[in-house]
């Protein structure tokens, strides 16, 4: 086992869904292998406009051959385990480049760089673990990111640092907290059915993260399976009063007491808000799965 680096963009040609799946040509089956049973980072290219850079954690379950695709594989992906970075992380910073581990003897970027599967040292998975979610760091363990060099072998200590990380990402409560932060900043904190943004007193926005597919029901962490809801609307959307079209028009269940109330509240373009970000928005996938399981027609 060990960690690894799948690059991935939204407009790819292979057919992923980084939540749950990762297709790559059978010339990365060895490194994906390495990373079966333990976690990869997404990264995406430097070249992509409006770049992300790394933007989100994963737990590889298995690779095995793509059944739809001749020569192809398929990543797994360990369902509950992908995780969207509160903070995208860039290739590159003040201190140089956050992958130390593509640096040769000369200082100078590997060719390994351009890889679309990689092995990433636990030192460079810390470290961007760390930028991604700094939200929560103080929940993070403590390191000194200038001391933990780059080798494997370094100290035990860099080792079980890293271990700790990975017990951190499958917190529910620090999932939670990060889900909250990437869906409520894409959202600009506005509540996506009524449009209003309310801040209280504490400078804290009235409004919730929700998931689309619950967690409970194998819902994942992604940004387009959560949409910032008021306490009014969440309660319906989570009752089924509600629900989205794939064109996140609003529907109001035939079986609502009050359809006009729930109109009323309704922002006046009939559609849910969405983020600025195309790939952010609500996908039909999930959302097929409230309007078939949640929503009373």
């Amino acid at each position: 086992m060990g960690f690894g680096v799948f690059i991935h963009r939204s407009d790819s040609i292979y057919d992923d869904s980084p939540a749950e799946r990762y297709q790559f040509p059978a010339q990365y089956l060895g490194r994906v292998q390495r990373c079966v049973g333990d976690w990869i980072v997404y990264y995406e290219p430097r070249k992509v406009v409006g770049t992300r850079g790394y933007f989100a954690v994963a737990k590889v379950q298995q690779a095995i051959p793509d059944p739809g695709a001749r020569g192809m594989f398929v990543a797994i992906i360990e369902p509950g385990t992908y995780l969207d970075f509160a903070n995208p992380v860039p290739f590159s910073g003040a201190d140089g480049v956050v992958e130390r581990g593509l640096l040769n003897d000369a200082g100078a970027i590997s060719g390994r760089a351009q890889s679309a599967v990689r092995p990433l040292v636990p030192a460079d998975f810390s470290r961007i673990v760390s930028l991604g979610i700094d939200q929560a760091e103080s929940l993070l363990p403590r390191v000194d990111l200038a001391d933990t060099g780059l080798s494997e072998e370094q100290t035990p200590f860099i080792f079980e640092e890293t271990r700790e990380r990975v017990q951190f990402l499958t917190s529910r409560i620090v999932r939670d907290r990060v889900f909250r932060q990437i869906v409520l900043r894409a959202y600009d904190e506005r509540c996506a059915i009524t449009g209003l943004k309310l801040i209280n007193g504490g400078g804290r926005a009235e409004v919730a993260a929700a998931h689309i597919r619950p967690v409970e029901a194998g819902g994942p962490d992604v940004i387009n399976n959560g949409i910032a809801l008021s306490g009014t609307a969440h309660w319906m959307f989570d009752r089924g009063l509600i629900s989205l079209a794939d064109d996140l028009e609003i529907l109001i269940s035939r079986q609502a007491n009050d359809p006009e109330g729930i109109q009323g509240v309704v922002n006046r373009t009939g559609r849910a808000i969405g983020p600025q970000r195309l790939s952010d928005r609500p996908h039909p996938h999930f959302l097929q799965w409230h309007r078939e399981h949640c929503f009373k027609h």
